[in-house]
């Protein structure tokens, strides 16, 4: 039984990235404005149903691995170490994350990204709502943690100014990365940008959120 069900998941796993791949493919030729979920699902040799069923809109196809980024996000907060602020436990992630700048793939899938979002209205619309969405997240998980009454900002007051400063750096990389640079001179570059951003941040927040 369970390697049924190991099968049944490795399939479902393989028909995701199945379908990402012939999403991907299809932006990158086309244009992300100019591809149907149609055209999606002819590429990848499943339904229409099918491509909904794992990815509910055209737009969660473009943004899949940024949803799963800012999961770890969130995840790195409510997982910190005891005596940890959540400050500290932020930075460190998006740091941690600074390595994957270095590669070849990561490059080009930003450069992808830092044309196609301000060309494409809706997916400018879409990636507001993500971050929408996860800074109301990061914000229920301090309100819970803090025990703060339900109508105290300060919550989604810090949440604000953590994903911001995270939305800030995204939009930087993207700008570095038009500007052509590349490998090592564009992690360094993020690495120094968020240190400075996120010590500015810690002079107010540093004892705010402290794991107990």
């Amino acid at each position: 039984m369970a390697g049924t069900v190991g099968l049944r998941e490795r399939k479902k796993q393989q028909t995701r990235q199945q379908i990402f791949e012939a999403a991907r493919a299809l932006f990158e030729t086309k244009g992300f404005d100019q591809v149907s979920v149609a055209e999606i699902a002819r590429a990848a040799d499943v339904s229409e149903v099918t491509v909904f069923n794992y990815f509910p809109t055209k737009e969660d196809l473009f943004y899949g691995g940024m949803q799963f980024f800012e999961e770890e996000l969130i995840e790195s907060v409510r997982s910190r170490p005891k005596g940890e602020s959540v400050i500290r436990a932020f930075r460190r992630r998006l740091l941690e994350g600074a390595v994957r700048l270095e590669t070849r793939q990561s490059a080009e899938a930003i450069l992808k990204a830092a044309r196609a979002v301000p060309a494409s209205p809706s997916l400018a619309a879409r990636e507001r709502e993500i971050m929408e969405r996860y800074t109301q997240g990061l914000a229920d998980l301090l309100a819970q943690e803090t025990t703060a009454d339900p109508t105290d900002i300060e919550p989604l007051s810090v949440a604000s100014a953590l994903m911001s400063t995270h939305r800030a750096l995204v939009g930087h990389v993207r700008r570095r990365v038009l500007a052509g640079h590349r490998g090592t001179r564009l992690a360094e570059d993020y690495r120094s940008q968020a240190r400075r951003a996120f010590a500015r941040l810690e002079r107010g927040l540093a004892g705010y959120a402290v794991k107990k």
